[in-house]
């Protein structure tokens, strides 16, 4: 008979949400392998969060955390927003982006940390929300920024609860001197990027493919349209002035006034308040979106 640990019985328990017995049996039933155990509990009707693995979860919080210059930003996903009102749903989110307050964390680092007042890996501690909750929750994705001098703004747009809400927004804005000044238009300047979802900071940031994509696909539209050769240049530079305002962050107007760009705005901010500012990094979660791999 194979020896099955208690180790292996607690971490079979935590991901399936069944028994201690019923992972214990599953475990020497199946010669302590962990995969065909947790088939066996399936089978037997007795696995909760294996199964509740493959339902869909685009429903949850986005949560931000500022501390000092540095913020974090984190989607959890739930089945259903129920869930995402739930006070032990919330503290669990909340926790996890405590946790992430370190400088470039990635997912799979932050799924390794052990959770608070507790044994279990924030993995484990998933899984044994799902077993407890009974939807299928999922960490989709964390991002940190900083900044050297200046600060770390963050908003929230639907918000649900204290930094939980369905859209999160981390600005970095570098500047000479922090003051009351810098505080106002830095709310601003987050507040924007929520509204408008820029992709960039500036069309300097864009990469040259999504550039090229652009160019290529003005140029088909206007050759297709039979405008004369000599003019179609002039289009689809034209047009593309009109894509950089649309998503570049410095290009957009302002929605403050939605007259001024966002970089005339700072540079007038930074003469008259004599402090130099600048956006050296953002980022924008919205639950649910489409996240494409950079």
């Amino acid at each position: 008979m194979t020896d099955i640990s208690a180790k292996l019985v607690k971490e079979l328990r935590v991901l399936t949400g069944a028994g201690m017995m019923d992972c214990k049996k599953a475990l020497s039933d199946s010669n302590g392998n962990f995969d065909d155990a947790i088939n066996w509990l399936r089978t037997k009707g007795l696995a909760t969060a294996a199964k509740k693995s493959d339902r869909d979860a685009k429903e949850g919080l986005v949560c931000v955390k500022v501390k000092n210059n540095l913020g974090t930003i984190i989607e959890v996903n739930s089945e259903t927003d129920f869930v995402a009102r739930n006070d032990q749903f919330q503290s669990f989110v909340n926790a996890l982006a405590d946790l992430a307050l370190e400088k470039n964390i990635s997912l799979e680092e932050l799924l390794k940390k052990t959770y608070p007042d507790s044994e279990l890996s924030i993995h484990e501690k998933l899984n044994e929300l799902v077993s407890t909750i009974g939807e299928n929750l999922s960490i989709k994705r964390v991002k940190n920024i900083s900044v050297k001098n200046g600060k770390v703004c963050s908003y929230i747009h639907n918000v649900v609860a204290p930094d939980l809400g369905r859209i999160g927004v981390l600005v970095g804005i570098e500047a000479e001197k922090i003051d009351e000044n810098l505080d106002n238009i830095s709310k601003q300047i987050a507040m924007h990027i929520a509204a408008t979802s820029p992709i960039s900071i500036s069309k300097e940031d864009l990469s040259e493919d999504i550039i090229d994509k652009e160019r290529n696909v003005y140029k088909s539209q206007a050759i297709d349209s039979g405008k004369p050769e000599k003019i179609i240049d002039k289009m689809v530079e034209g047009r593309l002035r009109k894509f950089f305002q649309e998503v570049c962050l410095y290009d957009q107007l302002f929605v403050i006034d939605n007259e001024t760009k966002i970089s005339d705005f700072l540079t007038k901010f930074s003469k008259e308040n004599n402090n130099k500012v600048n956006i050296s990094s953002f980022v924008r979660f919205q639950l649910g979106e489409e996240v494409t791999k950079e």
